[in-house]
């Protein structure tokens, strides 16, 4: 199982420490931008699961291409 923490600061020195004591548990922290795109990718999967459910209206690819 993967899980994604969030730690302040001060205290993730302590904390990835004591992960690594554990033979069962590999932990590796991520760079800002990383973590950015995860909750950007989480969020664009969401919106996705619920315009496929009808709960939320999606717009049509020609509206999304020509706002780029």
């Amino acid at each position: 199982m993967d899980l994604l923490l969030k730690v302040k600061d001060n205290k993730a020195d302590f904390l990835l420490e004591l992960l690594k004591n554990f033979s069962f548990v590999k932990a590796r922290p991520i760079s800002p931008a990383k973590m950015r795109l995860m909750e950007e990718l989480t969020e664009a999967v969401k919106h996705v699961n619920l315009a496929k459910q009808g709960k939320l209206k999606a717009k049509p690819v020609k509206e999304l291409l020509n706002e780029i």
